[in-house]
């Protein structure tokens, strides 16, 4: 979660500069917090900020006029109450912030326990304790309403701390956690996405992808977000197609097969013929005007040149080169099997092999 500062250079003095600063906190959440003290500031300098009945440890993530941008794009006013920034982190308080974070795992393992004690339907995830050790946030998940007063008394008499619960969704359990994607980059939700839009399957029937649940889900058990980031050029590129599901020749009815919406090709096959021809959005829509005028054409190529195009002459050699492989196979299959019947009639012979007669051939009379 890492932002690039490209306002570093301006040597501005403390005072002078925007005087609120965006802070970093575990798995990549942050805040906005006042420089009241006029405090000299780095990016990624520990810093000690105000927080429920206590102080937090955070890291300075942006500050100076990049902030202001940011609470413009999250709609945060500038006048809006912040918190503070106490003071930059000493080695004590980073040592004690040390401490606080070995709790994190217990803490959250002896948690689920107690969970399942109570037999809550609900999946803890993190916990997170504050670095003054007085309060832990504890994150979860469920899919229906949850009465957890009676498991916020346990924890707190178990740990001996103030206790938050705070419900998250899928989609951002995961970017809590985080992991790796099928792509072999560290999960979008836990370095850079911030807002989560909803993902329909719509989208992927826009971009002719297949609807295979497993191929499409992520790691958080929702349609992966990456299916949105392209979804706009694709609905941009659609809008040229004709919307036609089949077309009519003399040689019968032709159905889509296929779409390819970059290169504007559409391609289409007989019932019974595996061989798909490619038309461009110009061709399909003349065969449309003259379908709907009763006329058909007498195939879907064009008629009038009686060539084909560079795009159909590749698919003609393509769809060839398939016939050709296949009768390939059926070949080498067809003699594969002869080989193994004559084997077999080796190894029975061998095991079998004539009875020799002790019989003398008859003499030749004279």
């Amino acid at each position: 979660m890492n932002s690039f500062d490209w306002l570093a250079n301006m040597d501005l003095p403390a005072d002078q500069r925007f005087n609120i600063v965006e802070v970093r906190f575990k798995n990549g959440f942050k805040g906005f917090y006042r420089n009241t003290n006029y405090l000299d500031l780095v990016t990624g300098e520990p810093v000690i900020v105000e927080a429920q009945n206590g102080y937090h440890l955070g890291h300075v993530a942006l500050q100076g006029e990049l902030v202001r941008l940011q609470m413009l794009k999250k709609k945060v006013a500038e006048d809006t109450e912040l918190p503070s920034i106490l003071r930059v982190a000493t080695e004590k308080d980073l040592e004690k912030f040390r401490e606080t974070q070995e709790r994190n795992l217990p803490t959250m393992f002896r948690a689920r326990q107690i969970i399942l004690e109570q037999g809550l339907q609900m999946k803890l995830s993190d916990v997170e304790f504050q670095a003054d050790n007085t309060k832990a946030t504890f994150f979860y998940s469920a899919e229906t309403r949850i009465d957890f007063r009676e498991l916020i008394k346990i924890l707190a008499a178990e740990f001996k701390i103030r206790v938050e619960m705070r419900q998250i969704s899928l989609r951002e359990e995961a970017g809590r956690v985080g992991g790796i994607g099928v792509c072999g980059r560290e999960l979008c939700c836990s370095t850079w996405l911030t807002d989560f839009k909803s993902v329909t399957t719509s989208a992927a029937r826009y971009q002719n992808l297949s609807l295979n649940p497993a191929k499409l889900s992520g790691q958080c058990g929702r349609l992966k977000c990456c299916l949105n980031y392209e979804l706009d050029t694709y609905i941009e590129a659609v809008k040229d197609f004709p919307s036609v599901e089949s077309l009519k020749t003399q040689q019968g009815v032709a159905s889509l097969k296929k779409t390819d919406i970059f290169r504007k090709i559409m391609w289409f096959g007989y019932e019974n013929d595996s061989n798909w021809i490619s038309l461009s959005v110009e061709r399909v829509r003349e065969i449309i005007e003259l379908n709907e005028k009763g006329v058909l054409p007498e195939t879907l190529l064009q008629a009038q040149e009686g060539e084909l195009t560079a795009e159909q002459k590749k698919a003609k050699e393509i769809a060839d080169e398939k016939v050709a492989i296949k009768t390939l196979d059926k070949k080498l299959k067809n003699r594969e099997i002869k080989h193994k019947k004559q084997n077999l009639q080796n190894v029975k012979d061998k095991k079998n092999p004539p009875k020799k007669s002790n019989k003398l051939p008859p003499r030749n009379k004279k």
